[in-house]
């Protein structure tokens, strides 16, 4: 497995060894030791699978308090997935980091606790699958703003309808945002 830093402490990117030939493929998702011999000893509490169409953006989502680290890749189709630095204490607060995730290229991606997630997807019928080390808490989830200008997500939206939930379109400002510390 190939773990390729980001500009932001913290997040991931993870390439995992793919055994192919003319009958498909083979590759390991998750390895507890393998993952904790490469810094990343996680223990995971709930398994998550969304479906969407093209031009659904779900986030940019986190709990707080509970904050959940979450291991994130694409098995059908593509996104553009996006992590946000939302602690305070770190040089990095308000900045972002986005990686395309796709079935194609089976990139994982770790956005561990303390940031806020989102991803908008590029293909009709992407299926997103994510594991998170804490469980889902609805009284504890927020919203950042997905547009937010002082963060400033470079979203690749053209020729895209973008679609969102009620939740997501009430997302608050960086400054607005109950952040950790």
């Amino acid at each position: 497995m190939k773990i390729i830093e980001c500009a932001i402490d913290g997040p991931v990117i993870l390439e995992p060894q793919v055994f192919g030939d003319e009958r498909g493929f083979f590759m390991e998702s998750w390895n507890a030791q393998k993952f904790a011999e490469a810094g990343l000893d996680i223990a995971f509490a709930q398994d998550n699978h969304s479906r969407s169409q093209k031009g659904v953006l779900r986030g940019m989502h986190f709990q707080n308090p509970g904050p959940q680290g979450k291991l994130v890749r694409v098995v059908s189709g593509a996104v553009f997935d996006v992590a946000v630095d939302l602690r305070r204490s770190s040089p990095t607060f308000g900045k972002w980091v986005g990686v395309e995730l796709s079935a194609e290229n089976k990139r994982m991606f770790w956005v561990p606790q303390g940031f806020a997630h989102g991803f908008l997807t590029l293909e009709d019928g992407t299926d997103f699958l994510y594991k998170c080390d804490a469980p889902y808490a609805p009284s504890n989830e927020h919203s950042l703003a997905w547009y937010d200008p002082d963060v400033g997500i470079e979203w690749p939206t053209e020729g895209l309808e973008v679609q969102l939930s009620a939740k997501d379109r009430e997302g608050k400002l960086l400054g607005e945002v109950e952040a950790f510390a």
